[in-house]
């Protein structure tokens, strides 16, 4: 409700002002529990998610607000993309909100504090519940990427509950080259040993993969063979699009990537994709363009074990989460399902 009121003053504001102004709304919210798992908890990598709906990375880029979105009703959370020292990202405007098409076009360029100040801030909610996981990226102007992706699992993989590696964003020039089959293998590598170097002898975070929707069928198979080789637990499926279909917005000509409505198709292709080249042995997070319980029933039904939402909550407000919540519990009773696991791939 409070949303609905305070939405046509947002968006009066550029898009990038309002999202500021979101997050300190939250961060000055009440400290509530997190959601507690019910009948939509579901184990994937080990670690056992309350419910399948979580909040996408590029929301909480700095990990300011992670405790405020679980006390959402959110079944977990992914912060970042943070890289090893702080940056400006793109030149201003960089975020644009196509409310015809109720998408979003991004071009913001891993702006983010630093490591130092998300681990910060991480390390001192230590000990609270819920899952909070750390999305990992390079900064622009590095020698050497992976060397920095490392770096990220080093410091990061104490205070995550997974690591992502984000090779996806289409805003730093060159790192989609990531995705390529040699230096993938490479940079899993190097995340993996890292991770376990911080570790020691204790259980290491999941290392989870973020893979873009532009993708030729031959990238699939071999991000395909890449996860099962190296047990990832599982791979998100997907960054933003450099693609354009129809548009209606005066923004539709912006550069970036393109998330929303009009990524929804074209995602959860890519989400039917991985599961085939996969044969479901790869747990799949579905992202992209969803927006209803419909929707997330849909991913999950393809082969999503979670899914997650960003666009979507600039239009519909922060409680879009706990609703899409309920309907998937009435969804996936009106469908005969015992839990959300039994559900995956169903389709």
């Amino acid at each position: 409700m409070l949303f609905r009121l305070l939405k046509p003053a947002l968006f009066a504001l550029d898009s990038e002002t309002g999202h500021r102004l979101a997050i300190r709304g939250l961060a000055a919210m009440p400290r509530r529990a997190p959601a507690a798992p019910g009948p939509l908890a579901i184990e994937v990598a080990g670690l056992t998610f309350p419910n399948p709906v979580g909040v996408a990375a590029g929301f909480d880029k700095d990990a300011e607000v992670p405790d405020a979105l679980l006390g959402l009703g959110f079944g977990f959370t992914e912060v970042g993309s943070i890289t090893p020292l702080p940056q400006a990202g793109n030149p201003r405007p960089r975020l644009f909100r196509l409310v015809e098409d109720a998408a979003v076009i991004n071009r913001m360029g891993f702006n983010n504090g630093g490591a130092e100040a998300a681990l910060a801030r991480l390390a001192a909610r230590r000990g609270r519940a819920g899952i909070v996981a750390v999305n990992i990226g390079a900064n622009k102007d590095s020698a050497d990427r992976i060397a920095d992706y490392a770096v990220m699992a080093r410091a990061m993989a104490p205070v995550a509950s997974y690591l992502c590696v984000n090779v996806s964003s289409p805003n730093t020039p060159g790192l989609r080259a990531l995705q390529d089959e040699g230096a993938l293998t490479a940079l899993i590598e190097a995340v993996i040993a890292a991770r376990d170097e911080a570790m020691g002898a204790a259980a290491g975070p999941p290392v989870f993969l973020k893979v873009a929707p532009d993708l030729e069928p031959a990238d699939i198979d071999a991000i395909a063979r890449i996860a099962l080789d190296k047990q990832l637990g599982a791979l998100v499926v997907s960054n933003t699009t450099i693609s354009r279909p129809v548009l209606r917005s005066h923004h539709a000509g912006e550069t970036g990537g393109l998330s929303g409505a009009p990524l929804r198709t074209l995602a959860t292709q890519r989400l039917r994709d991985f599961r085939k080249a996969t044969g479901g042995a790869v747990p799949l997070v579905g992202v992209g363009g969803i927006a209803t319980a419909e929707h997330a029933w849909e991913r999950i039904r393809a082969g999503a074990s979670l899914v997650q939402l960003y666009s979507a909550m600039v239009y519909e407000g922060p409680g879009l989460g706990a609703r899409i919540v309920r309907g998937l519990e009435t969804l996936m009773r009106r469908d005969g399902f015992a839990s959300i696991a039994e559900a995956v791939g169903s389709e």
